[in-house]
């Protein structure tokens, strides 16, 4: 018997290897533009319940979802503008009162002179002092790096600013056309045998990440009650503006709380106040929210065991640093839904799957 060569069977693995290798460098390439993608989708998750309660109980426009969008960038933009009237000048203020001292604290720790500074102010001996400033100057490298760090960071704020501008608009679309994009997904890449089961996948992916920006959402109200407490323990300056600006970073892992702790030590600084306990505060909070808060949260919230949310995020931080983080628990979430979906599938006869569950589409679940 004459086999061809090569045979079929050889050549399909590998155009599926190729092709997977295509998608893959393709990703790597557009990854920016995917993370920008993904943010949005997140974006939309979050506004997503104010949209749709506005398109129930509207009491004009009831039961129009274009119109429950409009109307809530628009309460989003009326309470940004509120906020910036009410706190932004002085926050603005007190931020580049921050950003200028931050040079100073650098170059006092690389000497090691701030060890002076702050043993005169809380009666340290000589001893201590020599001791505390030994430290400081044998990682004088590191604070050399800090601040070539902060120095790159400020040079990309405006590209990062301009970045996030483009979620909300890229939300609006996800929000009032969703339907018909997975729809047309559905229909352009899946043979009519398997659309159902693609429905069904999509609708358990949605509450999936109703669930995970849920999570997220109470973890920033603790993060803000936490602030707001100590700041006002603390008799800080604009205490609820700083609370809110540290519920909100919340979502931006690594980053977001970091920008918070330079803010209030700034603030602590221009004002001559107990800054360095409010930093070890701060500091103790943030084992507190990544090794207990975090993983009892979302692992409650998306059915996962809590230790596997942490090697989540370790995993992640390891193979994509802060965009590693951030992904890293929805990514594994939606691997272990899809698994489980292969599985129900597996173990279910076709009839009985067809009868038992309820396919929806991904923004037809947002709206129920």
């Amino acid at each position: 018997m004459r086999t061809e060569f090569p045979e079929r069977r050889t050549v399909s693995i590998l155009l599926t290897i190729l092709l997977f290798a295509a998608v893959c460098a393709i990703a790597f390439y557009a990854r920016h533009v995917i993370l920008l993608f993904v943010l949005s989708v997140f974006f939309a998750y979050l506004i997503n319940p104010a949209v749709r309660f506005l398109e129930r109980h509207s009491l004009i426009f009831r039961n129009l979802r274009g119109v429950a969008v409009t109307e809530v960038y628009i309460a989003i933009l009326i309470l940004i503008a509120l906020g910036a009237y009410s706190f932004a000048p002085a926050v603005m203020r007190k931020t580049m009162q921050a950003v200028d001292a931050v040079p100073v604290i650098l170059d006092g720790l690389s000497t090691g002179e701030i060890a002076t500074e702050i043993g005169d102010k809380y009666g340290w001996d000589d001893q201590q002092k020599n001791r505390v400033k030994t430290v400081l100057l044998r990682h004088k490298d590191n604070f050399q790096g800090l601040q070539n760090w902060i120095d790159s960071s400020i040079s990309q704020a405006a590209q990062i600013i301009g970045w996030m501008a483009l979620i909300p608009i890229l939300a609006i679309f996800l929000l009032r056309d969703g339907q018909g994009i997975v729809q047309t997904v559905i229909e352009m890449f899946l043979p009519q045998k398997h659309r159902q089961s693609a429905r069904v996948l999509a609708g358990d992916l949605h509450l999936m990440l109703a669930n995970y920006i849920q999570a997220q959402v109470r973890l920033c109200l603790f993060s803000l009650m936490f602030y707001l407490a100590l700041l006002l323990l603390f008799r800080f300056p604009h205490a609820v503006a700083v609370a809110f600006l540290g519920g909100t970073l919340e979502f931006i892992p690594v980053i977001g709380w970091m920008i918070t702790a330079t803010v209030i030590t700034g603030i602590g600084i221009a004002n001559d106040l107990h800054w360095v306990w409010m930093i070890a505060l701060v500091l103790l909070w943030r084992v507190a929210q990544d090794y207990f808060n975090l993983p009892r949260a979302l692992g409650h919230r998306l059915e996962i065991h809590p230790l596997t949310v942490i090697f989540a995020v370790l995993a992640g931080a390891e193979v994509g640093g802060i965009v590693g983080i951030f992904l890293s628990v929805p990514i594994t979430a939606s691997l272990l839904t899809l698994w489980r979906h292969r599985t129900v599938r597996a173990e279910s006869p076709p009839a009985e799957l067809a009868t038992s569950e309820n396919p929806r589409s991904l923004v037809e679940s947002m709206r129920d």
